[in-house]
């Protein structure tokens, strides 16, 4: 993953990925912030909302033949099990329907994520961090008394 293919990506890209970032930096104003061709592990994300955890993507035709299909699954799968939430939209439905491409977006962005961290804590670890502690006890005082008692008779 090199900086400058990143900029020959987002250098070269397509209409309806120029259209998707213009949807996408008006939510700007909304707090979430996306990159374009964002590199997460061996790939580049077509935009990334990295503190929203999610991805989208804009495909065309290049997506349709069986084993790009199958591609894009494993690519997938893989963005998910970093923590993101993956949307996809056809070339066409960007052009199309702009307003509804923004309201699934945003229908997204507001709705809450399944699992905020891909690799939370264990459980023991995860339960004392967000659990609010208990005040302490202090254990009993040991009544020696009894202890000579013992020895007394």
């Amino acid at each position: 993953m090199t900086t400058d293919r990143a900029r020959q990506l987002r250098r070269d890209a397509t209409e309806p990925e120029r259209r998707l970032w213009a949807i996408l930096l008006s939510l700007r104003q909304q707090g979430h912030h996306f990159r374009r061709q964002h590199p997460i592990g061996p790939y580049y994300a077509d935009f990334a909302c990295v503190s929203a955890g999610l991805v989208i993507e804009a495909d065309g035709v290049t997506h349709m033949p069986e084993g790009d299909v199958a591609y894009d699954r494993r690519r997938d799968d893989f963005l998910r099990s970093r923590g993101f939430r993956v949307l996809r939209f056809w070339n066409n439905d960007i052009r199309d329907d702009p307003d509804g491409v923004y309201r699934v977006i945003c229908d997204t962005l507001s709705a809450p994520r399944a699992d905020p961290h891909p690799r939370p804590l264990p459980l023991k670890w995860g339960r004392e961090a967000t659990e609010p502690k208990t005040p302490h006890r202090p254990q009993e005082p040991r009544r020696a008394h009894r202890r000579q008692r013992h020895l007394m008779g």
